[in-house]
């Protein structure tokens, strides 16, 4: 199944926190908070404007992307987890 997000909605799929501290202490999984980073799956065509035109959007396909704690709405598609978010929830962009 496809998702193709609207306006200037992205989906997201959470990049798995880590198992360790810095400090090499393994985590359990209660002990875990959700990440707050996630790779781009698809994009929207951006904000439509009053001129009828559309925003480009700064994210695009594949970003790695760090966003606010309690950014989005969770869905399931296929048995996998997914965030459906408004672009302005997403803080940064990760580059490598």
């Amino acid at each position: 199944m496809k998702i193709r997000p609207l306006a200037d909605k992205v989906l997201v799929q959470r990049v798995e926190a880590e198992n360790k501290t810095a400090g090499g202490i393994v985590l359990p999984d209660t002990a875990k908070e959700k990440p707050q980073r996630g790779k781009i799956i698809n994009v929207g065509p951006g904000k439509l404007l009053d001129d009828g035109t559309h925003r480009k959007m700064q994210v695009k396909k594949g970003d790695l992307v760090l966003f606010t704690s309690y950014a989005g709405t969770e869905i399931k598609i296929d048995g996998k987890e997914y965030l459906i978010m408004d672009e302005s929830d997403i803080m940064a962009i990760i580059e490598k």
